[in-house]
């Protein structure tokens, strides 16, 4: 799901950036890439998936067709981290704790009055905004079932499907996929989508055909591409009703995502026990999920070319206007050149206020000090060379062969110079992160810094000056990392050697010391039984 966000968010910012004035351009309308519709013949399980995708059984379903509207169902991810279930939203931002089964129930009951009084033409559309920490940020259509005797539904179809780049999800119950090619859900999105680039199958109801084999081996060619002609371009899914992915994780533990997570994980064993040959990449609501998101991302490749065009275009408008109201503010040189310092002035107070408080990232500084490199250094192969076989050999490379009697002097320098030099990749990693992080802080900035928004071609001026620097300043660091490192490699005093020596004969003397004390209490233990006995 943490891709469906991503592409949501990256398409919602571009909309917002499009749609900042009304055009009859193609490229500045409202963009369907985050629609999914629903399409299936009646008693096909088009609400059941839907369910499944949004995590809570909030539509009505039935063997029959449960579903007589449209319902649009506008998804919002919760992203504080709440389990508190479904949150209905308002046009005016404000949003309310219900349960999936209210908004069933609710369903259900506009369904009953447009059986009991029904009404010439299409019905209304049935509008919901939800919020939830389930739920992928699309909007799900959910359309009336397909009726070979009832053309009605081709043409609702086309109206939300047709001239758009929404994800046409096909829904085929597993019992009736032997008979796939006469489907007609499979001719409307064969009508509307022939080249299946922004179609995704789901066979449903895959535990209905755990006794009929026949449907089995049909539906595991489905899956792995060696299905009729007509499917060989549509990836397919396979899942199974709603009471094992829904139902069992909301027993008592309502809107609870590890809960949901255990019954989607549920869903994916058993769909590998029923279907054992299939691979596990297209099984089950996280797979169903991942798919939908490679097809959105197939759909924003093909269009890239157009939204960059609008983007940049009015990307180049705002900066012009910038521009222009900026050279508006001064009329003189003088006035100009004093804007400019005052703006990199506040540029520099705030750079230093994220310095200092940690924001921007500034933080991630002291980090690298003590979290990257420490953790660096712990990593270096200082097992490898001071393992005693190692270490006798650089003793005698060190030393020759008539090492000194003390202490092989040679030999332990070049020790520390081999362990010192490994200390010199990290330090640089150190530098370079930093330098990085510091880029990212001059960045945000610019970004924050007000008055710079009025002068884009001073807070690029800015930024290309404060990262220069920091290059040099990165040249820099490293070089002084590497000469610390080696001035310390160099400077072993012979003290250090005369200190080893020392620690050696106080190691030796505390241990003379308390053999003799073991000794002289011995022997004033066995003097005291012979007083005793007599001697």
């Amino acid at each position: 799901m943490e891709n469906l966000i991503l592409l949501a968010e990256s398409m919602q910012q571009a909309s917002a950036l499009l749609a900042d004035e009304e055009s009859e351009d193609v490229s500045t309308q409202d963009a369907t890439f985050l629609n999914v519709v629903a399409v299936g013949n009646t008693g096909a399980g088009k609400s059941a998936v839907l369910n499944s995708l949004i995590g809570h059984a909030v539509l009505p379903t039935g063997e029959n067709g449960a579903t007589r509207a449209p319902i649009l169902v506008d998804l919002e991810s919760d992203k504080s981290g709440s389990k508190k279930g479904l949150a209905v939203l308002h046009s005016d931002g404000r949003a309310h704790q219900v349960s999936a089964s209210e908004i069933r129930h609710s369903l259900q009951g506009r369904f009953s009055k447009l059986i009991s009084n029904p009404s010439r033409g299409q019905p209304e559309d049935i509008h919901l905004m939800l919020r939830s920490s389930t739920a992928p940020p699309l909007r799900l259509i959910d359309l009336p079932g397909l009726d070979q005797r009832d053309s009605s539904e081709d043409s609702l179809v086309h109206r939300y499907a047709r001239s758009n780049d929404a994800v046409l999800l096909l829904v085929v119950p597993a019992p009736s996929v032997r008979e796939i090619t006469g489907s007609q859900a499979l001719r409307v999105i064969q009508d509307i989508d022939g080249d299946g680039s922004r179609t995704v199958g789901v066979i449903s109801k895959v535990d209905q055909a755990v006794s009929d084999q026949r449907s089995l081996v049909a539906v595991q060619a489905l899956l792995s591409g060696e299905g009729p002609t007509l499917t060989s371009k549509i990836p397919w899914v396979a899942m199974i009703g709603q009471s094992v992915s829904i139902a069992a994780a909301h027993a008592g533990s309502v809107g609870k995502d590890d809960s949901l997570e255990t019954a989607w994980r549920a869903e994916m064993e058993s769909l590998k026990s029923i279907l054992s040959g299939a691979s596990p990449a297209k099984l089950g609501r996280v797979a169903l999920l991942d798919t939908i998101a490679r097809q959105i991302r197939n759909q924003i490749k093909r269009r890239l070319p157009t939204l960059l065009s609008g983007l940049e275009g009015r990307s180049q408008i705002v900066e012009e206007e910038l521009v222009r109201l900026g050279e508006q503010l001064v009329q003189t040189e003088e006035g100009t050149r004093a804007i400019a310092l005052e703006l990199c002035r506040e540029f520099e107070d705030r750079f230093l206020l994220h310095i200092n408080t940690g924001e921007g990232g500034s933080h991630r500084v002291i980090a690298s000090f003590e979290g990257s490199l420490p953790k660096r250094i712990k990593q270096l192969p200082l097992g490898d060379l001071f393992e005693l076989s190692n270490l006798k050999k650089v003793v005698l490379e060190a030393d020759g062969y008539l090492p000194y009697l003390f202490s092989p002097e040679k030999g332990l320098r070049e020790l520390i110079r081999r362990a010192l030099e490994l200390a010199k990749d990290p330090a640089k990693q150190c530098v370079d992160e930093v330098h990085r992080i510091l880029v990212d802080i001059v960045a945000s900035t610019a970004s924050s810094t007000p008055g710079l928004g009025r002068y884009p071609p001073l807070k690029r001026e800015i930024v290309a000056i404060a990262s220069a620097a920091l290059d040099d300043y990165r040249l820099e660091a490293k070089k002084m990392v590497t000469d610390l490192v080696d001035m310390e490699r160099a400077f072993v005093p012979p003290q250090h050697f005369g200190r080893l020596v020392q620690r050696r004969f106080d190691r030796l003397r505390r241990e003379d010391e308390l053999k003799t004390r073991a000794s002289k209490k011995a022997q004033d233990t066995e003097q005291v039984l012979l007083n005793r006995v007599g001697y």
